[in-house]
């Protein structure tokens, strides 16, 4: 140990290599995004002090250097600790990029297309969070990495993202999974259901876990976090036109220039800020709008249900009724028989016993068929009764039902008109406010013409007074003259 201890105090070049080499490791690998306020901010995870202390001793410093790079190698080859680092920074992006692109479409106030700036970004970072993590899959051609698999789980979780996964395969120019994911982001933007797609894929880590690592985004607590952001993406408004774009070969690279402080960004006047309130407002209240229209279709829905089981059990009680009014029919029918045999019985006995006493007992045994048939027949017509009872019932509680939606449907219209109400009176404001702006630039414009012709009579003025002055000097030179000619 000896013979590698330097034997001076001044640092010799390998010590120096061993110390700039360690710096760079901090540098690379000790590295974190973070959030400083609303923007992006690049901070080592610790303080580690690399200079050496002011007297060291020669074989100390050595070893202490040594253990130092050891150390840091070995923080550095974690797994758990690089992913954990790339979680954190992604989610941080995933913040600077939804809140940039809500606050920029908001200032914009018009409908994104697939050429705006912060949108690509946003796409980008989306493509980011869903390929952390992923499982490479072997292929003929090798190992593949795609987020497309996970997508395609959606529909089976959601049925409504059936329709965007059937148009991204029957675009005819994707040919990549990449780039049927890409697609199937921008699909979801557009029919605002990006962040409910989202939420139902996270919840299912059990279908997850075929695609993504254990410690992945998407399977950790970062992933809830960026489908809860997503919530506000629902206030934007964007059209795409996929069919001219070619979206297998696109490079997603995010750029951190859009998200770096700037100090000499100025400050928007009061005017803008009000007009930003009001677009607000808008979209809360259209967003608002879609989801009691959608309330009212699934009331809509269920009152037809029951319209429709109303009319069904009217009929099934009216086919009872009828069985019921033919039964009773055939009970007094069976009574009428009945009496008539008994009085033939009689008439028969009185006339000839001996005679006819085989007839006897055959009309007995007719009588007893018939008074058992008349026991059944009552036994039917009581489980009739108790059925048309029943269905009565079951009618009354659906009438009572249907009243009660239909309190609802009228209460949820009512909100729906005052929304409504709402909406054109945030619009006429809005107009006024623009009105008003137009006003004063006119007023603007005319305050400058009539200070440019003050201007020009004050010039004429100024003129005119030296004109004066040079005529007031002239008629005093002649008067002077006048003077000593008299004298």
């Amino acid at each position: 140990m000896s013979a590698l201890t330097p034997q001076s105090d001044m640092p010799t070049p390998t010590t120096d290599k061993i110390t700039q080499a360690a710096m760079e490791t901090i540098y690379l690998c000790k590295f974190r995004v973070s959030m400083d306020g609303e923007w992006l901010c690049l901070r080592e995870l610790d303080d580690i002090s690399l200079t050496p202390d002011p007297e060291p001793t020669h074989e100390d410093s050595w070893e202490d250097l040594t253990d130092l790079v050891e150390q840091l190698r070995d923080d550095t080859e974690d797994p758990n600790y690089l992913m954990a680092n790339e979680r954190m920074n992604l989610m941080n992006m995933a913040k600077l990029s939804i809140k940039g692109l809500i606050e920029s479409a908001l200032n914009l106030g018009r409908t994104l297309d697939s050429d705006y700036a912060p949108l690509q970004q946003f796409f980008v970072v989306m493509e980011h969070c869903l390929k952390h993590g992923l499982k490479a899959k072997k292929t003929f051609l090798g190992q593949n990495k795609s987020f497309w698999g996970p997508l395609e789980l959606v529909e089976k979780l959601v049925p409504e993202a059936g329709e965007i996964t059937a148009s991204v395969k029957d675009l005819p120019g994707l040919k990549t999974p990449a780039g049927r994911g890409r697609a199937w982001l921008r699909l979801a933007l557009m029919q605002k259901k990006l962040s409910e797609y989202m939420k139902a894929l996270i919840n299912r880590k059990d279908l997850l876990s075929e695609f993504y690592e254990p410690n992945a985004l998407i399977m950790e607590e970062e992933g809830h976090i960026i489908a809860g952001l997503l919530v506000g993406l629902n206030v934007i408004d964007a059209n795409f036109c996929m069919k001219g774009e070619d979206l297998d070969s696109q490079v997603g690279v995010i750029d951190f220039s859009m998200y770096l402080k700037d100090t000499n960004s100025s400050k928007g006047n009061e005017g803008d800020g009000q007009i930003t309130a009001i677009l607000d407002q808008k979209n809360y209240v259209e967003e608002l709008n879609r989801h009691l229209s959608a309330t009212v279709n699934n009331l809509q829905t269920k009152v037809d249900a029951l319209e429709k089981s109303n009319t069904k059990l009217t009929e099934e009680l009216a086919v009872a009724n009828n069985r019921i009014i033919t039964l009773q029919e055939e009970m007094e029918r069976v009574k009428e028989e009945s009496s008539y045999l008994l009085e033939s019985n009689r008439k028969v006995t009185k006339q000839d016993r001996t005679a006819d006493g085989l007839a006897l007992s055959e009309a007995r045994k007719q009588l007893k068929e018939e008074t058992q048939l008349r026991l059944d027949v009552e036994k039917e017509l009581e489980v009739q009764i108790g059925m048309r009872q029943e269905m009565e019932l079951a009618m009354k509680m659906l009438e009572k039902d249907v009243c009660e939606k239909q309190d609802a449907l009228v209460v949820l219209r009512q909100q729906l008109d005052d929304l409504r109400a709402l909406k054109h009176e945030l619009s006429f404001k809005l107009q006024s406010s623009d009105l008003g702006v137009k006003q004063r630039s006119e007023l603007n414009s005319r305050l400058e013409e009539k200070t440019n012709q003050m201007a020009a009579t004050i010039k004429q003025l100024e003129q005119s007074e030296k004109d004066l002055v040079k005529q007031a000097k002239a008629l005093n030179s002649a008067a002077n003259k006048l003077i000593h000619k008299h004298h």
